[in-house]
């Protein structure tokens, strides 16, 4: 049964079901007691900090929270961790590289008071603490560098949104103008390109970009959007609202498609220029004058590339159902917002340009147009450089097209119409209030629900940021469910420290880096990994926190670390994906490049082009999100793969032979226990301890023996450091 087929018989039952239930669907809905209660719809107020007995211990208000609950229990928090311990530690979390060994040096030099807090300003303020924790929010964005679905196109100018976020937290843009910057940059600033550029959040839904039956296309896009705003702002599961009333948290069906409502106008813009006004006349003039020499030249190109132009018209518009092909047909004045909406989606299949058509043109035509090509060519020097450009979400001009509920979530199964709203739960059901912007052609929706969501007193939204930064800090956060506040969600273990860093939060102007230090300089960040008998009998999950979780890295901290410790690291900033070298036999839909500079491949994690239908196998490996869905958390699973990509992985021994040469590079002539030391405090941020040291010389020895090459002996150890849990674990 074909896909159109069966979505109509979807729709017929529903729609029987739906005139069946009707006089139990015109009752208001009734909440229940525990929905109405429920911890995270509450408004946020300050608790006080609990009194403790072990007062040395507390250095701040979070400690007091998490002792109180372990004094509660009779568990003894465990000692601090080591002073190499914690610099590698709070390295790794804030800028997913290891300390250098003069940064450890520095450290340990350091006896002041002050000597932590130091540190942690320093990582804060380093570019690498925006790349590291970009890839915390690019998780949540879904983002990648292509479309996916069959075709796997690639996105061009999607980029831009990524260094967006690099750039927000490295800047410490306040958190609540971040979330209005990625709902309705356009509307609430749009003299501001990065603002502009924000909006990309909602361009990152993977599209099957050629599909014909535009209306449902349309509808999986709307789908997805609603899905991520809901769960990465508000910490909800609005997705379980999309074919009726969420079956446990307070989200009617009618409030899904009301949030949904808020993009109802939205479309693709691909090609959003970001220039000044002052560059854009700069831009014109150029282009005018080149215009007026080349016109005639451009003329002819056009006409003949016009039979191609009509033919490849004619075939994409043949190919659309007849509704679709009316939205295109019809009269610009004449066209209703959702025509509006079909004409924007099927132009890219109808419209071709002169140089697209000339790529099918054949014979005397094609040669012709070649011709024309090079002579057009001898005007370059006068040629504008092409405009940089964003891939962004904006308004279509006209009215918003209406938005119903869908029975059973089917595309063309109109029920009731809704206006822009957010959870009757807390507004009783009233429209949300729309300003239209002035002087910018849009609806003003985004903006209404930015503000909204943004707003201090909105119950959900600092909770689930806090929460979220608690999470990546620890490994678990204080609820372990980041994206589900819900009733199903895992009820917070601090529910009142939650409220605390909620409320710190919005005092301190929605600083990230603020609420990053109020958390670090805590002893119960300082907490040694190690386990206690005892204390696991009482608290096996250390849900109360009486030691730090060990955990292992994600790929691209393990890639980054590899490449630092090797030494061939690039620290260039920004720009589009890289593509460091496949491993033989990967085969990519969308293509991968192989001629890139290999400077470039060396580029930190962060960079990598992500390739939607193929993620970059070591990444994949240490359990890579699949980026066409939003991720809240990553997997931390042990395999056997994860052992045979380190050993294996041809750039993994490169990076091991650039480390033997970094340690063995002593034009004096350096012992073995000197290379040795060396490696470790390098690799591990810490010297041997004896025991290692015998290990180590005895190994050295004997592969000696075996190869007869010191330098051939050094990569294999330097390889197996690389390859340890040490390593590759957070402490």
């Amino acid at each position: 049964m074909r896909l159109h087929a069966r979505l109509a018989a979807v729709a017929a039952f529903a729609g029987s079901a739906f005139f069946l239930l009707a006089a139990d669907a015109a009752k208001p809905k009734e909440f229940t007691n525990l929905q109405k209660r429920w911890w995270s719809f509450q408004p946020v107020q300050k608790p006080a900090a609990p009194a403790v007995a072990n007062k040395a211990w507390a250095k701040g208000d979070i400690d007091a929270f998490i002792l109180a609950k372990l004094e509660e229990k009779g568990i003894t928090p465990n000692a601090p961790a080591d002073r190499i311990t914690l610099l590698r530690r709070v390295s790794l979390d804030l800028t997913g590289l290891p300390p250098t060994p003069e940064e450890v040096n520095a450290f340990l030099a350091d006896d002041s008071p002050q000597a932590w807090a130091r540190q942690v300003d320093r990582l804060l303020d380093s570019p690498r603490y925006g790349e590291r924790w970009a890839r915390h929010w690019l998780d949540l964005a879904r983002y990648s560098d292509s479309e996916g679905f069959k075709s796997d196109e690639t996105r061009p100018n999607i980029w831009r949104y990524r260094d967006y976020v690099i750039d927000a937290f490295n800047n410490d843009k306040p958190y609540d103008r971040f979330i209005k910057e990625q709902l309705a940059g356009d509307e609430l600033y749009p003299g501001d390109a990065q603002a502009v550029v924000a909006t990309g959040f909602n361009r990152h839904f993977p599209d099957e970009s050629n599909a014909r039956n535009l209306m449902q296309r349309r509808q999986e896009l709307l789908f997805d959007i609603t899905d991520v705003v809901g769960s990465t702002f508000l910490g909800l599961t609005y997705g379980c609202a999309k074919c009726h009333d969420h079956k446990f948290d307070p989200i009617l069906q009618k409030d899904y498609y009301r949030l949904q409502s808020f993009f109802a106008n939205t479309r693709i813009e691909d090609n959003l220029a970001l220039v000044t006004p002052e560059d854009r006349k700069a831009y014109d003039r150029q282009y005018a004058a080149w215009d007026a020499k080349t016109a005639s030249i451009r003329a002819a190109m056009k006409t003949a590339a016009e039979p191609t132009m009509k033919k490849l018209w004619q075939e994409g518009f043949d190919k659309f159902p007849a509704e679709i092909q009316d939205s295109i047909t019809t009269e610009a004045s004449k066209r209703t917002p959702i025509q509006w909406h079909m004409y924007y989606k099927a132009k890219p299949q109808v419209e071709f340009t002169v140089d697209e058509a000339a790529k099918k043109m054949k014979g005397a035509e094609l040669a012709e147009y070649k011709r024309l090509a090079a002579e057009l060519a001898t005007f370059d020097d006068i040629k504008p450089k092409e405009l940089p450009v964003a891939q962004t979400m904006i308004d279509n001009a006209s009215a918003p097209p209406k938005t119903h509920v869908l029975r059973a979530g089917a595309y063309d199964a109109y029920a009731e119409e809704v206006e822009p709203g957010v959870l009757t739960l807390l507004d009783g059901g009233a429209p949300a209030k729309i300003v239209k912007p002035v002087g910018v052609e849009s609806s003003g929706r985004r903006a209404a629900l930015a503000n909204w969501i943004a707003d201090p007193a909105n119950p959900l939204t600092a909770r689930v940021m806090v929460n979220r930064i608690w999470h990546y800090h620890f490994g678990r956060g204080l609820s372990g469910t980041p994206s589900d506040l819900g009733l199903m969600g895992e009820r917070p273990s601090h529910p009142e420290l939650l409220d605390y860093l909620a409320t710190s939060f919005v005092e301190n102007g929605w600083s990230v880096k603020k609420l990053h230090r109020l958390i670090l300089l805590s002893s119960t960040y300082q907490l040694s990994s190690a386990h206690n008998e005892q204390s696991a009998e009482l608290d096996s999950n250390n849900k109360l926190l009486w030691r730090f979780n060990r955990r292992r890295l994600e790929g691209e901290s393990v890639r980054d670390s590899m490449l630092a410790v090797s030494g061939k690291l690039n620290l260039k900033m920004h720009g589009p994906g890289v593509f460091p070298p496949l491993p033989p036999g990967v085969i990519t839909r969308g293509g991968w490049k192989k001629d890139e500079d290999a400077s470039e491949a060396d580029r930190r994690s962060v960079y990598v082009f992500v390739r939607r239908n193929t993620r970059y196998p070591m990444f994949e490996a240490f359990d890579m999100p699949d980026t066409h869905e939003s991720c809240a958390r990553r997997n931390a699973t042990t395999s056997p793969g994860q052992a045979l990509e380190l050993m294996n992985n041809e750039l993994v021994l490169d990076w091991a032979r650039s480390l033997a040469a970094r340690v063995g590079n002593d034009p004096a002539g350096m012992s073995a226990a000197s290379q040795i030391d060396r490696a470790y405090k390098i690799v591990y941020s810490r010297a041997p301890k004896p025991e290692e040291a015998q290990a180590a010389q005895a190994f050295l020895e004997r592969h000696d023996k075996i190869t007869g090459d010191r330098k051939a002996t050094l990569v294999d150890f330097c390889h197996m450091l690389l390859n340890s849990n040490e390593f590759v674990y957070l402490n």
